[in-house]
């Protein structure tokens, strides 16, 4: 991303769950992107395309960390980015997850939404895809344990004065808030496995089993 907002290249795969267009979900991050854009400091930041949100679940190979935990074991560190993809894909071939998790709203910040579980038991079951997931891809991100899940809505692409930070902290925390209550659980299709060209579209390789969720049609 540049400080013109245009998104650059950075090619990738990556497990997600795409937030389900058309959905009650869908509509109100539409409404909070508009929210934050409207904020005197909205022009800071850049914003993604409504159809390109989603919750990464598993972070893939990516073009600019090509280094030892964060790329396949077998896969040379100097291979296209294509041939880790079609690596991973076979290796997804008859997975499955290990059941059903939701996901509520823990925090709107200043990118997007910070996520957790809906109850005790889903984070317990989204930090269980996210093991799992360590076998096809093999390896294990040095960040593995203490990831956060996150729905990313917006780049900065210019800091805020310190002098906007608590007038800032305070519509955010007003936000959080509002849409904690509008969205009690956030409407998530099944884990995907995707491809990206950069960070604004992240269209699917192949869909995960596991969850008992329809796959997420997107054009």
């Amino acid at each position: 991303l540049n400080r013109d907002g245009v998104f650059l290249p950075e090619a990738g795969n990556t497990v997600v769950r795409h937030v389900v267009p058309g959905s009650t979900t869908a509509a109100a991050l539409v409404d909070l992107q508009g929210r934050l854009k409207a904020l005197p400091w909205g022009h800071r930041f850049a914003y993604t395309d409504v159809e390109s949100y989603h919750m990464t679940v598993f972070n893939g190979a990516i073009e600019t960390l090509r280094a030892p935990g964060h790329w396949p074991e077998a896969v040379p560190l100097e291979a296209p980015v294509d041939e880790t993809t079609g690596h991973i894909a076979g290796r997804l071939d008859g997975f499955e997850g290990p059941g059903r998790f939701d996901m509520r709203i823990a925090e709107v910040t200043p990118l997007g939404l910070t996520l957790t579980g809906a109850t005790e038991a889903d984070e317990k079951t989204a930090r269980a895809w996210r093991d799992a997931l360590t076998g096809p891809f093999t390896y294990r991100g040095p960040e593995h344990d203490r990831y956060t899940f996150h729905v990313t809505m917006a780049y900065v692409i210019d800091w805020m004065p310190d002098d906007l930070i608590p007038d800032y902290r305070t519509a955010l925390a007003a936000l959080t808030e509002e849409f904690r209550a509008r969205l009690p659980v956030v409407e998530l299709g099944p884990p995907a496995f995707c491809t990206f060209a950069d960070m604004n579209g992240f269209p699917p390789v192949m869909t995960l089993p596991g969850t008992g969720l329809d796959p997420v049609l997107r054009a």
